[in-house]
Formats: C-alpha cells, structure tokens, sequence
C-alpha cells in the first residue's frame, strides 16, 4: 500500500535550516577555489550512491572508502576558510547592519585621505573594493595582508619603495584583505588607450561588481571604474560622491 509522507512542521524547519546553511556555506566559498573542491566531494558522494545502486562491490569499497575520510580531508582542504568563517564570526555584531552606513563613512574618508597624499606625491596606486561578488581567486593570488583600512597604511603600501606597490589593493568590507594582486586585463576597445592599470582597474569591474579607483603614475590623475566603464580625471570630492553612490546605498 503507498504511504503518502506528510511532512511536520519539524521536517519543515528541519530542511530549511538545511537549505540556508548550505546556501550560505556557497556562498562564503563563492570566487574562491575551495569552490571546487566541494564539486568534487559532491561528487564522489554521487558515484558512491550509484556504485551502491547497481551493486558495483569492489568499486563501491574503494569510493566508501574515500567516504571515511573525507572529513579530515575537508579540514586540511579548507583549512583558511574555516578559519575565515571563526574570524568572521568572532567579529559579528548584533545588529551591525545599522553600523554598516558608518563602517563605510569611515572607509571612504580614509581612502580619499590616502589618495590625496598618494597624488601629492605622484605615485601611482590601484585600489579594488569588494562589493557582493567574491573576489577570493584573486586576493589568494596576493600578498595577505588582513588589516583594518587606514590612510597611512594605504600611503605606505603604494610606496615605490614598499614591496607591496606593484599590483592592485583589494579592500574587503573595513579590512585590506590583499596587495600586489593581479588582475584580468580588460578587452574592450576603449581600455586599449590606458595603461595596465588602468586595463587592470577596469577588467575587474567587467567580471564582478567591485569598484576600482585608479591613480595615475605618470598624469596623477585618478579614475575610476565600475560595471566595465571608467570615468577618467576626476577630482577627490568628485570620487567621494561616487564612492557615496555605490556604498552608502548598501543594506
């Protein structure tokens, strides 16, 4: 006789609790490698269902086998990550949703700060900041750096003496997450009159939804890119009013 499952309220909150951990779980991970990494332990566990389906023995042990070790796999694999989440989670605040509009007043001033004294010096300097789309491929592929955002720090990082200057910034939230990053060139007919950084600044806008301002080396002019356009040769207070668009309109 077929038994129709009537789900409880419990089996309910049950799957959606479920649901909301893995999709946040992907997202953390999303732009990063260990994104990857999932796919293939996904993976694995879906030829051992089917190994186990049509009664493949012999091949079904070696898959469980890899079954009974995947959680210390996924410790060593993910060691960074984790350790991303337990920082992230020490840091969180109740209701730091109504300090977000200050974190980023704050942001915005020291970056124009910076900037200033960057231009009156007549360095060059790229700066990246993530917005929703991860940008963890490419901050991997830097210098770590993981420290709170601040005008001297900026300064002393785009100094052509500092070891750090070649490369972009890429600033995460309040926090430099990574310097000397490399990052896509843009393809677009327009870019082939700029430079690699300025190339560099507007590649990144064409693949995410971060912002990149740049300042150049050789003019001193600053620019900045968002969504695949670049506006060239902009003042400080011109910038600040850009940033303020993008950034204190987040929720």
């Amino acid at each position: 006789m077929l038994t129709i499952f009537k789900p409880t309220i419990t089996d309910i909150l049950d799957i959606t609790l479920v649901a909301i951990l893995i999709y946040y779980f992907l997202k953390f991970l999303q732009g990063s490698r260990a994104l990857k990494m999932v796919y293939a332990l996904i993976f694995i566990f879906i030829i051992s269902y089917l190994a186990q389906l049509l009664g493949l023995k012999a091949f079904g042990l070696i898959i469980n086998s890899l079954k009974a070790v995947w959680v210390i796999l996924f410790i060593i694999l993910f060691q960074p990550e984790i350790r991303n989440v337990l920082t992230r989670f020490g840091r969180y605040k109740i209701f730091s949703f109504l300090l977000k509009n200050e974190e980023n007043k704050y942001l915005i001033d020291e970056i124009t700060k910076a900037l200033k004294e960057i231009k009156e010096k007549k360095w060059g300097a790229l700066i990246v900041l993530e917005r929703e789309i991860g940008l963890k491929e490419y901050i991997e592929n830097g210098i770590p750096i993981s420290a709170k955002v601040s005008s001297p720090l900026l300064v002393s990082i785009f100094s052509p003496d500092s070891p750090l200057h070649d490369g972009a910034c890429i600033i995460s939230g309040d926090q430099i997450a990574a310097c000397g990053v490399a990052l896509p060139l843009s393809e677009n007919k327009f870019s082939s009159f700029f430079g690699m950084r300025h190339r560099a600044g507007i590649g990144i806008t064409e693949i995410s939804d971060a912002c990149a301002i740049i300042l150049s080396e050789t003019t001193s002019k600053i620019s900045f890119a968002y969504r695949g356009n670049i506006k060239y040769d902009i003042s400080l207070l011109e910038l600040k009013n850009e940033l303020n668009k993008i950034l204190m309109k987040e929720k």
